[in-house]
């Protein structure tokens, strides 16, 4: 029953998102989505393997970088820089989960965040990312005779892009593979006991995880026509999990709706708040962890077996 209503609201979002571009700025749109990808990447790692990375920016930047890169100065195809920003993504996230996963806590969290903040320094210095004043004036492309440059044509492009990813995800949460994370959240020295070699396991997911966001920043670059270095700041990895903690950790939905929630606000407040839209978004992460533990979609699911419990 809980998987045919999964269904259902998944069908219900995609009908939603095809016709969001009638009532919605498809450039907002293709934003979202971008953030979304992100937060669902980061999910992986937080919300099924219980592991909090503080560095996510890294990858999320570094997809950013890539593939306005080999966009703009190579001369690359869409798809091949999307390819490519994942790729860098995979290879640092297995240098980054090499040195990280054989701590636990806060100790591993200590160790993505130093190694997140290196390489934005390395970002900072690198002559082809234009330091302070980012790239700039990154072509979308043409996909297959569509030429990107037009909104809408985007959109579409970023939400196919994204049904893809999120069907991935889907398919890992929800696969053998996907079990034994769980599994190892749960009880990892049980999943030891069984013969499991945990650390491996973690690295992969971690790869997969950066991946991802590697994706999600090439996707974001395309959108935007530039990459800054805000892309690869520690405040974007609070971003993400302040996204994954509001939709709900370790739902499938949660970390797209905590997404959309914050991408919205930021740009409906920013404008009339100034500074100030930080300070908001604090507060409503402190309302989060006191009143909705679960987040959005956690709580909702909890409501809805509430229901079902009383009806049964």
């Amino acid at each position: 029953m809980h998987k045919n209503l999964q269904w259902r609201w998944s069908l219900l979002g995609v009908m939603a998102l095809l016709l969001a571009p009638a009532v919605v700025y498809p450039v907002l749109l293709a934003k979202v989505l971008c953030f979304a990808i992100f937060a669902s990447a980061f999910n992986l790692l937080l919300g099924y393997v219980g592991l909090l990375s503080f560095g996510h920016a890294a990858f999320f930047g570094g997809g950013a970088y890539i593939a306005g890169w080999l966009l703009r100065d190579v001369g690359l195809s869409v798809l091949a820089a999307i390819g490519g920003a994942m790729a860098f993504g995979m290879l640092l996230g297995w240098a980054v989960g090499g040195l990280a996963i054989r701590r636990q806590g806060i100790y591993f969290a200590m160790i993505t965040l130093a190694i997140a903040q290196l390489v934005y320094f390395v970002f900072h210095r690198a002559g082809f990312t234009g330091g302070d004043d980012g790239m700039q004036s990154i072509p979308r492309g043409v996909l297959f005779g569509i030429d990107l440059a037009h909104d809408l044509n985007l959109y579409f492009f970023v939400l196919t892009v994204a049904l893809l990813a999120f069907a991935l995800i889907q398919r890992i949460i929800h696969s053998p593979f996907g079990q034994i994370l769980k599994a190892i959240r749960e009880n990892e020295a049980r999943v030891v006991s069984l013969g499991y070699d945990v650390n491996r396991y973690k690295l992969m997911v971690f790869v997969i995880s950066a991946a991802l966001a590697g994706l999600a920043g090439a996707l974001k670059t395309v959108v935007f026509n530039f990459a800054t270095l805000a892309d690869a700041h520690w405040h974007t990895s609070g971003e993400v999990i302040l996204m994954t903690l509001l939709g709900g950790v370790g739902t499938v939905f949660g970390p797209a709706v905590g997404a959309a929630t914050v991408v919205v606000l930021h740009n409906e407040l920013a404008d009339k708040v100034g500074a100030l839209i930080d300070v908001f978004m604090g507060v409503i992460f402190i309302f989060c962890v006191l009143v909705f533990r679960r987040g959005i979609v956690g709580e909702g699911i909890a409501l809805y077996k509430r229901m079902i419990g009383e009806k049964g």
